[in-house]
């Protein structure tokens, strides 16, 4: 890519060569240092061959007497200047946008954040924000110390940070802390309760007393392990209960489905939009505003813009492409309508159940209500329903 660069600054010609001893002029070419690039074998006595307009000079000077040396049509910038020569208008934005290109390589104008999981990009790159490192700043010098001593202090997951400037992009590579496991305090003092109704199946005590036993019916916010026990010694012996109760619940869970739901049909309408971003700020190529209404869709792409080679411009072309549909009501079979609202209640009771539950038997019912169907779901599950509280210490 540099070598294609250089020889188009420095202008290039493609020049045809005929002679007896053909290999003879590339060993004179190489003697008398003229430099060459795409060389291509036309027949046995004959090659094509690009090279610079000085070399085709003296090309032409070595091969008089052995060589028909043809010249063919010269490309490069001087080529390029000599045309704009007297068309200054043209001449000075091809000025503007070299300057624009190369000027703005100086600039971040986009970010790259690797190594974060728990951390979200947007918290890291608000701290960058805040310290100075934004869209549109300048990316030539960055104090790598006084970076992290200013962004590590807003980011106390973070342990480690570096910012690299590539082209037009700031890679930022982060080292997420890695935090010991919390250690407890003899002087907490908790108790396990349960978090909701359920029958009691299993009860492992790891510290404490236990309350119940299996087979146990207990009610939400019962104690299940007590932090408090009877001791010998001092009389009452206060601890920090630790334990597991796993127990069978019952859920009561209802939804309403419609029978008759707005359904799309065909496409009316489609519209374009374009807009640029120059970093913070955008460009609308539109007139009218991107107010959205319901019965349509939108598509919103972005795509920074590139030179070949991966060079980035500091321009992000944004498309928006809306489409309106036309809607009509769509009935639906009783049937359907119980398949959906037997999904939506498989879902609601996996958001209500804790993580470690798991569901033993579901059963489900229907019934028509005007235009909706009513769904019901009673479950059986099994969870762990212990729930450490602390106590106020004295």
């Amino acid at each position: 890519m540099y070598r294609k660069i250089t020889n188009f600054l420095r202008g290039y010609v493609t020049v045809r060569v005929e002679s007896p001893y053909p290999e003879q002029m590339i060993n004179l070419c190489a003697a008398h240092e003229i430099p060459f690039w795409d060389l291509c074998w036309t027949d046995e006595i004959s090659f094509r061959m690009c090279t610079t307009r000085s070399g085709a000079r003296r090309l032409r000077r070595i091969g008089e007497s052995s060589a028909a040396v043809t010249v063919g049509r010269e490309r490069g910038a001087p080529v390029l200047l000599g045309r704009l020569r007297h068309h200054y208008a043209l001449l000075t934005g091809l000025v503007a946008l070299l300057l624009f290109l190369f000027g703005g390589n100086f600039f971040i104008w986009g970010f790259e954040v690797n190594g974060n999981e728990t951390v979200p990009t947007e918290t890291i790159l608000r701290a960058l924000e805040d310290y100075g490192i934004t869209v549109g700043s300048l990316g030539m010098k960055i104090d790598q110390e006084r970076l992290r001593n200013h962004v590590l202090l807003e980011l106390p997951d973070i342990s480690w940070l570096v910012v690299n400037v590539k082209g037009c992009t700031a890679h930022v590579q982060v080292v997420e802390r890695l935090r010991p496991p919390q250690i407890l305090d003899d002087a907490d003092i908790s108790n396990v309760v349960a978090s909701r109704d359920g029958l009691v199946t299993t009860i492992r005590v790891l510290d404490g007393k236990g309350q119940v036993s299996e087979g146990s019916t207990v009610v939400k916010g019962q104690l299940l392990i007590s932090g408090v026990a009877d001791s010998s010694q001092s009389g009452v012996r206060l601890m920090h209960s630790l334990g597991e109760v796993w127990a069978r619940t019952w859920y009561d869970l209802s939804v309403l489905v419609p029978l008759t739901v707005e359904a799309q049909t065909q496409q009316e309408e489609e519209t374009f939009r374009i807009s640029l971003d120059f970093g913070k700020r955008r460009k609308k190529l539109y007139a009218k505003g991107s107010m959205m209404a319901a019965d349509c869709d939108k598509i919103i792409q972005y795509k920074p813009l590139t030179l070949p080679g991966g060079f980035l411009l500091p321009v992000t072309v944004m498309t928006e492409r809306t489409a309106h549909y036309a809607t009509v009501p769509l009935h639906r079979t009783a049937e359907q309508a119980y398949e959906e609202g037997k999904t939506e209640l498989l879902e609601l009771l996996q958001q209500q159940m804790t993580e470690s539950g798991s569901i033993k038997e579901t059963r489900f019912a229907a019934a028509q209500q005007g235009n909706c169907l009513l769904v019901t779901l009673r479950a059986e599950c099994l969870e762990q329903i212990g729930q450490q509280v602390m106590l106020p210490k004295e």
